[in-house]
């Protein structure tokens, strides 16, 4: 019995501090949801799907550029896979509502020697929840190559 306590206080108290660090204690600003984005694409870039599960609610969905839509734990899934590039964002519009935000903006993956691989035109839906804004939906469309 006191093994079995022992474990139930370790994974209540223990497990959670060694997860990544998601933050709390954000401000309801609209600069923060830009601050999110970027910290979203950086992780993307490394791969991080710990660093983006701080990110999404758990009931977040995603529409992707081809039209399919996948859960969180489907979303999360799929960092590592992604193939090599640096995120770059721009043209980032956020707006708040009390405890609802979104923005939109414009992803451009590059790879290595600066070339880019795809242009994304993103809206990220947020609530404001326990202090901090979580992602609850996401829609991409690809736009065609740049000329």
């Amino acid at each position: 019995m006191r093994l079995l306590l022992c474990s139930i206080l370790f994974a209540a108290f223990l497990l959670p501090a060694q997860a990544a660090d998601c933050p709390s204690h954000q401000g309801k600003e609209a600069d923060i949801l830009v601050q999110i984005e970027q910290s979203w694409a950086a992780a993307l870039e490394l791969r991080d799907a710990d660093a983006v599960g701080c990110i999404l609610a758990d009931e977040f969905q995603d529409v992707d550029p081809n039209g399919a839509v996948h859960n969180r734990a489907e979303t999360l899934a799929q960092i590592p896979h992604r193939r090599p590039g640096k995120n770059i964002l721009s043209e980032l519009t956020p707006h708040i509502f009390d405890d609802f935000g979104y923005i939109r903006g414009l992803a451009t993956l590059v790879d290595a020697q600066g070339a880019t691989i795809a242009r994304v035109r993103f809206t990220d839906i947020y609530v404001y929840r326990d202090h901090r804004w979580l992602a609850v939906a996401g829609q991409e469309s690809m736009l065609p190559a740049a000329k």
